[in-house]
């Protein structure tokens, strides 16, 4: 998780410091879980000593947090960017489902970690900002789709924004796990069909 880049100076430095931090911890909790990851294997993996950890997250547990919220935040960011400047909304639906599809090919270790660590009790502060903010992408646009009549009225806009992000994370990790060879354009194909096929008004097709 270091795709951003940190200035010069003090500030930059400690910036770069956290974002290797981030890369190594994603990496360790992915491999280990959670409570088997150590502060002394996240240091080593990031080349810097213990105590740079708890000088800039205080604990484990504030690393973890300050992990999930930066990697949270660069996919809503990549998601909204994709839904923007897109003419229908089942355009913007299909660019975001790509793009989702995109994050998690190039950050694997967190689709890894999201599916199988966050949605413990202690990150529930965390699950609200990913159900905003990320989930939030895709309601908003299934709610400009019923809005314009190209999805059906009753669609329950909410179950549909979190059935689609988990369906597209858990395929994003069978395909690297299983299928790694399977162009992501293919899979992203099939998901579309799949989607078009279940929230399209029956009305539109006849």
């Amino acid at each position: 998780m270091t795709r951003q880049r940190a200035g010069g100076g003090e500030d930059g430095r400690r910036a770069a410091t956290r974002l290797r931090l981030y890369g190594a911890a994603v990496e360790v909790i992915a491999e280990d879980g959670y409570a088997a990851a150590t502060v002394e294997a996240i240091a080593e993996r990031a080349g810097v000593a213990k105590g740079t950890v708890f000088y800039n997250f205080g604990s484990k547990e504030g690393l973890f947090t300050a992990l999930l919220e930066h990697g949270i935040r660069q996919l809503a960011d990549t998601m909204t960017r994709a839904a923007q400047g897109q003419e229908s909304p089942l355009g913007a639906l299909d660019a975001v489902i790509m793009a989702q599809l995109r994050f998690f090919e190039e950050y694997a270790a967190f689709a890894r970690v999201l599916l199988t660590e966050m949605w413990r009790t202690a990150w529930q502060e965390t699950v609200a900002t990913l159900r905003r903010e990320v989930l939030g992408v895709y309601a908003d646009v299934l709610r400009r789709a019923v809005a314009e009549g190209v999805v059906r009225a009753d669609l329950d806009v909410e179950t549909a924004a979190t059935a689609l992000f988990g369906m597209v994370l858990t395929t994003s990790i069978e395909r690297r796990a299983l299928h790694p060879a399977r162009p992501i354009e293919r899979l992203h194909a099939t998901l579309v069909d799949l989607v078009h096929g279940r929230v399209a008004d029956p009305l539109l097709s006849e």
